[in-house]
């Protein structure tokens, strides 16, 4: 349904180096990096290469929370994302576990970026 999303950062340097960390247990890499109107564009894809996650400027002051999951493989990739996060200092809001309010065999850990989205790896399992 979604081909791609942009998401508003104050810093999109800290932000993209937050990203390619914290999430490259599940093939979260660098797809494109340029300059528009002198500031720092970066495109964020999965292993297909495709950049389909993008981090600009912030245009304004006004901030509003984000919620982004990102599909994991399998358990063992969310728990690395988590492992990552915790590792860098990234704040958890919710550890990994099974939400079975959400399906049977939804697993996720939920996490802050620096710009104070609410970010999610999720495995979708039996």
């Amino acid at each position: 349904m979604l081909d791609h999303i942009g998401v508003q950062a104050a810093d999109v340097a800290a932000s993209s180096v937050f990203y390619l960390t914290t999430f490259a247990a599940i093939g979260l890499r660098e797809a494109a990096r340029f300059e528009q109107d002198g500031a720092l564009v970066v495109g964020l894809s999965g292993p297909d290469g495709q950049p389909t996650f993008w981090l600009s400027p912030a245009h304004g002051t006004e901030t509003r929370e984000l919620h982004v999951a990102f599909r994991a493989p399998d358990r063992a990739a969310v728990d690395a994302v988590h492992a990552a996060a915790v590792a860098g200092g990234v704040e958890v809001l919710h550890t990994p576990r099974e939400w079975p309010e959400y399906h049977p065999g939804y697993y996720g850990v939920f996490l802050r970026d620096p710009d104070g989205h609410n970010v999610e790896a999720v495995h979708h399992g039996p």
